[in-house]
């Protein structure tokens, strides 16, 4: 791995070969902990409960967890088992299912007896080509750091707002919206990055921050809602945001608030991109508010905070009065006209069908307003 600091791992098949071992999210960024998923329900559990999260690393999650239900019981059966479990463990992002298609490609044809070591050398292949992916969105998102930093004054830093966790930790390697960001760094670009606290479960705080702070890059959590009075003070020079789902027009499903961040960066003139492997692409999809799923998840993550205190324990304390009901909606969309553009594997577009398809023209006649 390349992207940033070699122990930030997050996903590896086990020593033995039999299980797959993760980074567990939920315990950061006061514990580094690892997990040996042996069975399809852990696997589940923990993209259920986030133990890992970010759309192309749960497509790899699923992809190992189809493997590891075909370890228990290679039938027919179980395999069609594990396809729809998985399916319902996360229903906005689209990268879990392309990866459980996939697998069911891969493996249906196959004897019940090849059928372990064939998905958990498939799921090995997703990994890597997913990461270089990743790496590809890096190349091709750094022209738009080097463009703001020529504007910039000699010294001065390009500063980068984004929202959420679109790092390593949300893929295998280099993640989408921090790749460029990482390679602006190594290359000895002043950048800087405001990462969004990203309530409720504050993966910007709590992950971007952890990972950036380990790769050395200089960043500031803000408040969710600092974001836009930044904008009107000129200092924020481009956003840059990952994606769960992106249809066929370009409307992108992305963690909660990512669309009010749109709003301020059209208002304010900020260029505002969404980087994005084309295995997030739904090309089945034209209408993101009226189609895309968009998950809710328990209200406790809203009304309550985990954290460590100074003597180093880690608490959960409630933050709303006894009683009070919360609704959590964990994904919003953002209109493709609210957006610069895509940054891709293949380059950047603009965020239309068009300007996917000049990056994708294996795809033309497939899906969309017409299609179906």
């Amino acid at each position: 791995m390349n992207g940033t600091r070699s122990e930030l791992w997050t996903i590896r098949p086990a020593a033995d070969g039999e299980g797959v071992e993760i980074l567990d999210q939920t315990e950061l960024p006061h514990r580094l902990v690892r997990r040996v998923l042996r069975t399809l329900e852990e696997a589940a559990e923990a993209i259920e409960v986030m133990r890992v999260r970010g759309a192309p690393l749960i497509g790899a999650t699923a992809a190992y967890g189809v493997a590891l239900a075909l370890r228990e019981d290679p039938s027919d059966g179980a395999l069609e088992r594990a396809l729809v479990r998985l399916g319902r463990t996360r229903p906005t992002a689209v990268d879990l299912h392309a990866a459980l298609a996939r697998m069911a490609r891969v493996l249906r044809p196959l004897a019940p007896g090849d059928r372990f070591r064939a998905a958990m050398v498939e799921a090995g292949r997703l990994c890597a080509e997913s990461a270089e992916m990743c790496r590809r969105i890096g190349e091709h998102g750094l022209a738009l750091i080097e463009a703001a930093a020529r504007r910039k004054r000699a010294g001065e830093p390009v500063h980068v707002l984004t929202h959420c966790n679109a790092g390593r930790l949300a893929c295998i390697d280099w993640g989408t919206a921090t790749a460029p960001v990482y390679l602006a760094h190594r290359r000895g670009i002043p950048v800087h990055v405001w990462v969004d606290e990203t309530r409720p479960r504050n993966q910007g705080a709590a992950i971007t921050a952890f990972e950036l702070g380990r790769a050395g890059v200089p960043h500031t959590v803000i408040a969710d809602n600092a974001g836009g009075h930044l904008m009107q003070h000129g200092l924020v020079d481009l956003c840059l945001v990952g994606a769960d789902r992106v249809t066929r027009r370009g409307d992108v499903a992305n963690k909660i608030g990512t669309y009010l961040k749109a709003l301020a960066a059209f208002d304010n003139g900020v260029p505002f991109y969404v980087a994005l492997p084309s295995t997030t692409v739904d090309w089945d999809l034209w209408d993101g508010v009226r189609e895309i799923p968009i998950e809710r998840r328990d209200g406790a993550e809203l009304t309550r905070i985990r954290g460590a205190t100074e003597d180093g324990r880690i608490l959960e304390v409630r933050l709303v009065p006894e009683g009070s009901p919360a609704a959590n909606w964990a994904f919003d969309v953002t209109p493709a006209r609210y957006i610069t553009g895509f940054v891709t594997e293949r380059g950047v577009c603009e965020a239309s069908e068009s300007g996917l398809l000049r990056l994708f023209p294996e795809r033309a006649g497939r899906g969309g307003a017409d299609g179906g």
